[in-house]
């Protein structure tokens, strides 16, 4: 990459930062974007994610396999905004209606807020699978975890989903 400065060009190298953020910005907007369902709250994401790489060192972050990394990463700061935004006050014009989740739409703001209640770990792994899209054994290997592990956390984590659900939807 060159920079004019005046009459002068100099070079400036590529960061191994701006190499990750080419090649994944696309994947981590759509990971942010499944989990929050708005396209400036995975602005948002997509922003914090790389930010927070901003001040690392990537051979140690993004050693084994960078997308991974980056989708969980960017699956972990969209919880966490679900969850920030779950702990404010909702006026109450605002609050889902037991009657609003006929529409695909405000079902999806429903299970937003219902995950919002999950732990992190938890929350994570819900997304990973049911947003994402991988296996219990993707995710295991991901955590460090048995499948075993996985499947029963998931397992609770759709009780507790299907409860809360109930309580803000009246979703059954």
């Amino acid at each position: 990459m060159q920079l004019a400065i005046g009459e002068q060009i100099r070079s400036v190298p590529i960061t191994a930062l701006e190499r990750a953020f080419d090649a994944h910005h696309a994947m981590v907007f759509r990971a942010a974007y499944k989990v929050t369902g708005n396209a400036a709250d995975a602005e948002d994401v997509l922003q914090t994610v790389f930010l927070r790489l901003a001040g690392r060192d990537l051979a140690v972050e993004l050693m084994e396999n960078a997308e991974a990394y980056l989708r969980r990463a960017a699956v972990n700061a969209s919880i966490n905004l679900l969850e920030l935004r779950s702990r404010a006050n909702v006026p109450l014009d605002k609050a889902p209606e037991p009657h609003a989740v006929g529409d695909n739409a405000d079902l999806r703001e429903v299970l937003r807020l219902a995950m919002a209640t999950l732990g992190a770990r938890t929350a994570e792994m819900f997304a990973l699978r049911f947003i994402e899209g991988y296996s219990n054994g993707e995710i295991a290997q991901e955590f460090g975890v048995s499948t075993l592990v996985v499947a029963v956390t998931l397992h609770r984590a759709r009780k507790q989903l299907q409860k809360e659900l109930e309580r803000l939807g009246g979703v059954k």
